[in-house]
């Protein structure tokens, strides 16, 4: 099994920026993908940005040039630097990963337990 743990959710002002952490825990586990979503009420969860091992970036239309995800592989740890954030970001904020598990032998995706950004105009 993974765990993932969100932090750096919040209140922030429009024009504002915020930064999201996510790190994976468990036992012996490889992580492929890596990535944000987010939902907002009444909405569909949708993807804000991912990146998987080896391949650029991929971000939702809405938020790029806005937002950067980056990844720290040694440390299963994945950020999402949000800038010049809009009213429409808000939204719970989730981590994913697509790993393996040695201990299930196979691939499986896995979320974090959600966090908040709020953005007021």
């Amino acid at each position: 099994q993974v765990q993932l743990v969100e932090s750096g959710g919040g209140l922030v002002q429009a024009g504002g920026s915020l930064r999201l952490s996510c790190a994976a825990s468990g036992t012996r586990f490889a992580i492929n993908s890596m990535g944000w979503y987010r939902q907002a009420p009444g909405e569909q969860r949708e993807l804000v940005a991912i990146k998987a091992i080896g391949r650029a970036p991929d971000y939702n239309d809405s938020v790029k040039g806005r937002f950067t995800i980056s990844r720290d592989n040694a440390k299963n740890t994945v950020y999402l630097q949000m800038s010049s954030l809009e009213p429409e970001d808000t939204a719970s904020y989730y981590c994913y990963a697509r790993a393996y598990s040695d201990l299930s032998g196979s691939w499986a995706d896995y979320w974090g337990q959600g966090t908040q950004v709020t953005v007021s105009s």
